[in-house]
């Protein structure tokens, strides 16, 4: 049997990118998965595209930002889908901002904390009600080597909303553990999933790819489908144990 066979997954920021390959992960391993992004169009045809190659997928647009749109989803989630097991805050990134100091404005700090930190409060906030009368549930927080290290392709918007989801994961964990909710994160380096983030690795040219590689010790960038291998096991019952914390899957970059 599938180690998440009959759990719903909600995964947040997932029409493409980092947070599919985490679905599809998810529903690989079993799970009915909960496809929620804020593009409309692309959430019909990834859910599509996932349901012709097997998986059970349904979506639902989503804006994390607005509490009252969290609020109706999870609402619908739970009336149509009949529980939540796992919550994956996948939503968030630099979000095309800059990450010179003098280049940042209000506008986009604002995004990035609003999306990154606010929305996986709220998500959060909505989700743990019905794992708590479930008695159980699993939530997943996708964090970032930059909340406890430095950035290396974003700036301080980020490592600060990223910091905060890290703080988020602690608190939960210690306030619902006991009624059977584990709330843990993963904190990814460099993943190159977006044009953006390949974009600005290749604007970074080879010397200073170079040095950004010397600094893992298993010289290379992360995949996608490793960020969500570790999202998977924390997901199951495998880490029944674990909660409260967060695991870099860097390549050993923390150590330098």
């Amino acid at each position: 049997m599938k180690r998440l066979e009959g759990r719903v997954a909600v995964v947040t920021g997932s029409a493409q990118g980092m947070g599919l390959a985490i679905a599809k992960a998810l529903g690989n391993d079993g799970a009915r998965i909960v496809i929620t992004d804020i593009n409309k169009a692309q959430i019909d045809i990834t859910v599509s595209e996932l349901n012709k190659n097997g998986y059970d997928a349904v979506g639902y647009k989503m804006d994390v930002t607005n509490g009252e749109d969290v609020k109706q989803v999870f609402k619908q989630i739970k009336e149509q889908l009949g529980s939540l097991d796992i919550l994956v805050n996948n939503a968030g990134g630099a979000l095309n901002t800059p990450h010179k100091l003098d280049e940042i404005e209000e506008k986009h700090w604002n995004l990035v904390v609003d999306v990154n930190l606010k929305g996986s409060f709220f998500t959060c906030q909505n989700a743990i009600p019905i794992m708590a009368e479930q008695g159980k549930g699993a939530i997943v927080n996708i964090s970032a080597l930059a909340a406890h290290y430095r950035a290396s392709l974003a700036g301080v918007q980020y490592t600060a909303a990223k910091a905060g989801v890290e703080g988020l994961t602690r608190q939960l964990a210690y306030d619902w553990g006991p009624k059977g909710i584990r709330v843990t994160g993963v904190a990814p380096t460099v993943t190159l999933t977006g044009d953006r983030v390949k974009g600005l690795w290749e604007d970074k040219g080879s010397d200073e790819q170079d040095s950004v590689l010397r600094n893992i010790p298993l010289r290379r960038l992360s995949k996608p489908e490793e960020i969500a291998a570790a999202v998977v096991f924390l997901a199951s019952d495998e880490a029944s144990y674990i909660t409260g914390v967060t695991i870099d899957v860097s390549g050993g970059r923390f150590l330098r």
